[in-house]
């Protein structure tokens, strides 16, 4: 049962910034370094291979590191790891900064990815714990965040690497993560926590439990499907639009930046559905509906509408990213369980994200054509219907497991 609303910044107000400063963090220091890469380039060498782990080990490290976050939970508790997240982050944005050669950029690269890896999955168990009453504005903030701090180093990176250098470009989002810093020193030595939330440590034994509960690997796959497409369609939908469609460098650039755009109105608009709907099937529907629509244009007639087909898949498969960050909440009764959920989910789902755009380019290379790999994400999404048969369900994990194993 949810609780009565309360005044949103009534005793948490470091609650606010420190979710909303966090959230731009994780995301803006991943996406801030691909569209400068080439001007470092042009300062020191960069191996090709340096070049690819930077693009394709985000969702591995993702996976690695959300799995350890229920541990590091236990040790630290919300609070401190959160702060340490950010003080990683921040350092190894500081680092990448003034980083010397390439070796030094790798580095200070993978300190970045394991802190969003670890932060990812604090987010959500984070508005359970201090926002039992919001839960679905506060999801709906930070996921909107979260959108946004990808999108706008987008537009702002390479201005301002021309005008003051790609160390600068990189560098002022340190500032961002340093202000972010502050309510989370109030908040991990004990800042008052709203409406006296007691917050539990999650046991081993609960995260274990995640393997065997059905509605917990609906939430993953529906969480993977998601980031599958953002991460495949992120390294190779220009090319496809390029060749398929007949699209200039220019335009199949843009219609990238509407994929992404996607994502904004998606952060907003699915939290506040869930609470005024009160059901999540008609989202799994549209999901499925837009999706299909969308990958099946680009398969059959990608020249007619690519913009059409782009926005329909942009609105299809990735409109389960918000949902299963709002589920993660919803379908949980505790803070406990919602940390252990939260880093099943997302570790399983970015370990499928990881996967998704080396077989989308491997079939293409197999096929010599853009349809084989497109129908694999027609599959995924027909697939995903099911899955919302799952989610759907209106039962939390505790009377999930209690109805199939007995006592939690």
């Amino acid at each position: 049962m949810t609780p009565a609303p309360q005044p949103l910044w009534r005793g948490r107000t470091a609650a606010v910034f420190g979710l909303v400063l966090l959230a731009f963090t994780l995301r803006s220091s991943v996406a801030s370094l691909s569209p400068v890469l080439s001007r470092v380039e042009g300062d020191f060498a960069v191996p090709i291979w340096v070049v690819g782990i930077i693009g394709s080990v985000p969702p591995v490290c993702f996976a690695t590191f959300g799995l350890l976050t229920p541990a590091l939970e236990r040790r630290f508790g919300l609070e401190r790891l959160a702060l340490v997240v950010l003080v990683v982050a921040t350092g190894g944005m500081l680092v990448r900064a003034l980083a010397p050669d390439a070796t030094l950029l790798l580095v200070s690269t993978a300190l970045i990815f394991a802190a969003c890896g670890v932060g990812n999955v604090l987010l959500p168990p984070f508005v359970k714990a201090y926002f039992p009453d919001r839960m679905f504005l506060m999801t709906s903030i930070y996921s909107t965040v979260l959108a946004l701090a990808v999108f706008v180093p987008a537009i702002v990176a390479v201005p301002v690497a021309d005008a003051g250098g790609w160390r600068l470009s990189l560098g002022v989002w340190v500032g961002t993560a340093v202000v972010g810093l502050v309510p989370w020193v109030g908040l991990a030595v004990g800042a008052r926590r709203a409406a006296d939330v007691r917050i539990a440590t999650p046991d081993a034994s609960v995260m274990a439990r995640m393997v065997r509960i059905p509605l917990a690997w609906a939430l993953a796959l529906a969480f993977g499907s998601s980031s599958a497409a953002v991460y495949t369609m992120a390294m190779w939908l220009p090319q496809l639009l390029a060749e398929s469609a007949g699209l200039d460098e220019a335009a199949a650039g843009a219609l990238l930046a509407v994929f992404g755009a996607m994502g904004l109105p998606l952060g907003v608009l699915v939290p506040l559905l869930v609470r005024r709907l009160h059901r999540i099937g008609p989202l799994f529907v549209w999901a499925v509906a837009a999706g299909s629509i969308g990958v099946l244009g680009l398969i059959f007639v990608p020249t007619l509408a690519p913009w059409l087909w782009v926005c329909l898949f942009g609105i299809g498969l990735p409109t389960l990213f918000p949902l299963v960050l709002v589920l993660i909440g919803v379908r949980t009764q505790t803070h406990e369980t919602a940390v252990a959920l939260s880093g099943f989910a997302q570790s399983a789902g970015y370990a499928v994200a990881a996967a998704a755009p080396f077989a989308f380019g491997l079939l293409h290379e197999v096929t010599g054509s853009w349809a084989a790999p497109l129908w694999m994400f027609a599959v995924i999404t027909v697939l995903i219907a099911p899955v919302g048969v799952v989610a759907s369900r209106r039962r939390t994990i505790e009377q999930e497991w209690e109805r199939r194993h007995g006592a939690w």
